[in-house]
């Protein structure tokens, strides 16, 4: 029987191969058991040389670890920790500023099961330093970081230029330092477990001028300026200007980084008249009076003001001249009141005038004095209406008014300012012999024999007036005149019209009653009967009648009061 030798030599390959993959796979399970069970050592305890911001954890179980750990970062924690921003320092206490760290975090990240190749190679090497795990309290550090700010921070000192009553002086910069907030607090979360100093970020400020610039600016602008005296020439008048007076005067501003030169004009302007007021005149208005009978005008006149802002254009560009002298234009200032605006008004004559009498009576003197003096000079302009109530105001103690007689209801009594219905009646026959229209007037309740019947006026605050309109077509200058026993009132423009009164009878008499009256206000009264009278105003011109205007007037009886 033959055999085939293939046969026979492979039969021993075929019960070799599973032998060679059993031990394969028994090796390869020997070493997987072996590096787990190596894991399994090395997740008990820290490797060798492993150290936590300078805490020494190496070869430590995890319960030691965070024990460690807990008892030195609790310590650091309390410890003033120093920090430093640019050349300042200061101190914060890490615990105050809600930092700290998880020591069982920690001690759990470094203690532990783990199948990480690289765990097992520090286990078998030795480890370094590890991070620690941190807290923080954000509030807490926020405000911290706010008080280290506060005595960290420098304020910058801007370069200047300084002008002085001395010249100018250049004084220099220094650049200030501001703490990042934001970022300093994270730089002292991550490092103050490494026990400082902690250099904190902080932002310098910039000075808000180069000191290149600001040599510029003293060496073009200031120095030159404040060199010596500056001459200031207005209209025919010069001034020179010392340097004292008009340093201070000047100033530099910061304008794109770029200083520009700038000259107070009002206070510059306050200087020049210190040294020379006639430098600046008033206007004057134009006048109008009555000397001797005769109308008077005296010529308005321009005044000359300096203008601040052009007084500055002006100077500003002198100072760094060779001439060192200004000329400023002066603003010419007109006056409110022209000999041509007066001329225009045609008061050139007397027109009317007319005297009231009156006893004597001293508070009622001084009222009526203080009325003319009121109404003494006043211009009423063609078509104006004159009020005697707003040309006098209320009369009262505080304008100088006194008490005297007034008539109310019929009856005597005392208030400021009685007797100045004497100055309205005085007024109204002015207006009257003027031929001007009398828009409203009211005779007294009950006649009073110093006045001309039918003629004249009272006058009460705020509801009794008299008021005229000026239909002349010319102005109406008004000027008074008091004594110590009458008024006159006397109007100025251009006469239009001859004025002739003429008064008829007294009608419709009635008879006063007397009155006891036991009242401590009461005031004595002389009886006079009432009546009517009509009083007619006749317009004249060339010696004929034009046309005639009525008045009339009923008077009540003024009883007889017996007081007491």
């Amino acid at each position: 029987m033959a055999i085939d030798e293939r046969e026979v030599d492979d039969a021993p390959a075929e019960r070799r191969l599973p032998t060679a993959v059993s031990a394969g796979l028994a090796l390869a399970v020997l070493l997987v058991l072996t590096y787990l069970a190596t894991a399994a050592w090395a997740g008990t305890r820290t490797a060798r040389g492993t150290t936590v911001a300078g805490v020494d954890v190496g070869g430590l179980d995890r319960t030691t670890t965070q024990q460690r750990l807990s008892r030195a970062f609790s310590e650091r924690a309390a410890r003033p920790l120093t920090v430093t921003a640019g050349q300042g320092s200061a101190q914060v206490v890490p615990d105050d500023a809600g930092l700290g760290v998880d020591a069982r975090a920690t001690a759990a990240r470094l203690v532990g099961f783990s199948l990480r190749p690289t765990r097992l190679w520090e286990h078998l090497t030795g480890a370094g330093p590890a991070e620690p795990v941190t807290t923080r309290d954000d509030a807490a550090l926020a405000a911290a970081t706010q008080a280290l700010a506060e005595r960290l921070d420098q304020e910058g000192v801007d370069g200047a230029i300084r002008f002085a009553a001395g010249g100018a002086q250049l004084v220099t910069g220094a650049e200030g330092r501001r703490l990042d907030r934001a970022a300093a607090a994270d730089v002292l979360a991550r490092h103050w477990v490494d026990g400082g100093p902690v250099r904190l970020p902080a932002r310098l400020d910039e000075p808000a001028v180069a000191p290149g610039e600001l040599r510029r600016a003293f060496e073009d602008f200031a120095k030159p300026a404040t060199s010596g005296p500056l001459s200031v020439v207005v209209g025919e008048r010069s001034v020179r200007v010392p340097v004292a007076v008009f340093a201070p005067t000047l100033s530099l501003a910061a304008k794109s980084g770029r200083l520009e030169a700038a000259v107070d004009g009002a206070a510059l302007r306050k200087a020049l008249l210190d040294l020379d007021p006639r430098l600046e005149s008033a206007p004057r208005d134009a006048t109008i009076d009555v000397e001797n009978g005769r109308v008077v005008t005296t010529a308005s006149r321009a005044g000359v003001r300096i203008d601040p802002q052009r007084l500055a254009a002006d100077v500003l560009p002198a100072l760094t001249a060779p001439s060192r002298s200004a000329t400023v234009t002066a603003k010419v200032q007109q006056p409110e009141v022209t000999s041509a605006d007066l001329k225009a008004l045609g008061i050139v004559e007397q027109v009317s005038t007319f005297t009231t009498a009156f006893p004597v009576n001293p508070p009622r003197t001084a009222n009526i004095r203080l009325a003319a003096q009121t109404l003494d000079g006043i211009i009423v302009k063609p078509g104006e209406t004159f009020s005697l109530n707003a040309a006098l105001g209320q009369r009262t103690k505080e304008k100088g008014y006194q008490q005297a007689p007034v008539i109310n209801g019929g009856r005597l009594t005392r208030d400021y300012g009685g007797g100045i219905s004497q100055v309205s009646t005085t007024l109204f026959n002015a207006v009257f012999f003027a031929g001007l229209d009398t828009v409203t007037h009211k005779p007294h309740s009950f006649y009073i024999s110093r006045y001309p019947e039918g003629r004249e006026a009272t006058i009460s605050w705020p509801n009794v007036d008299q008021k005229f309109r000026n239909d002349s077509g010319h102005g109406i200058l008004i000027k008074t005149r008091v004594t110590d026993s009458a008024v006159t009132v006397s109007f100025y423009g251009t006469k239009v019209w001859d004025i002739a009164a003429t008064k008829g009878p007294r009608t419709n008499v009635k008879q006063p009653k007397t009155i006891r009256d036991t009242d401590g206000e009461c005031v004595a009264q002389s009886p006079s009967v009432g009546f009517d009278v009509t009083v007619t105003r006749v317009f004249k011109r060339d010696g004929r009648d034009v046309r005639t205007e009525r008045f009339f007037t009923r008077y009540i009886p003024e009883d007889h009061v017996v007081c007491g």
